[in-house]
């Protein structure tokens, strides 16, 4: 039985997959990876080019929905947050009225001072009030009140 130019390609496919996967450890290819593989299977089955696409797509796809997020937590169970990230759920003060649409905001947390945003672009937040801290984005915290 000869393998065909399809099987190889796969295989090609498959392999460079794999390579670029352990070269960044990001889980980026690795789903890709299981469609080719299945693909590779058809090809050496001598299933036509065009269900060996389809199935590449649909299971690259599927693998990439329903597990990524498993596997994603399992990879970050262990993983330390850096000191911006463990603000978040934290309570802070706001020491300048939020307003995004003027562009302002401060709050106080852990007695650092950040420049603060809300979620809601028309949602204002009054100075002394106090908001939980829901996200960062580059060097703004996300709030909303408490």
């Amino acid at each position: 039985m000869a393998i065909s130019m399809q099987a190889v390609i796969w295989l090609a496919l498959l392999v460079g997959l794999l390579a670029i996967e352990a070269v960044t450890l990001g889980l980026t290819t690795i789903w890709f990876a299981g469609g080719a593989l299945v693909a590779f299977v058809l090809a050496i089955l001598q299933v036509d080019l065009a269900p060996q696409i389809a199935a590449f797509c649909v299971v690259s796809v599927l693998l990439l929905i329903f597990t990524r997020p498993a596997a994603s937590h399992w990879l970050n169970r262990g993983r330390t947050r850096t000191n911006a990230e463990s603000l978040i759920g934290e309570i802070a003060v706001v020491t300048e009225t939020i307003d995004n649409l003027a562009g302002t905001g401060q709050v106080q947390v852990r007695g650092q001072y950040w420049t603060a945003r809300t979620a809601e672009h028309s949602l204002k937040i009054e100075k002394e009030k106090n908001v939980k801290i829901e996200g960062i984005s580059g060097v703004k915290l996300i709030v909303k009140e408490a």
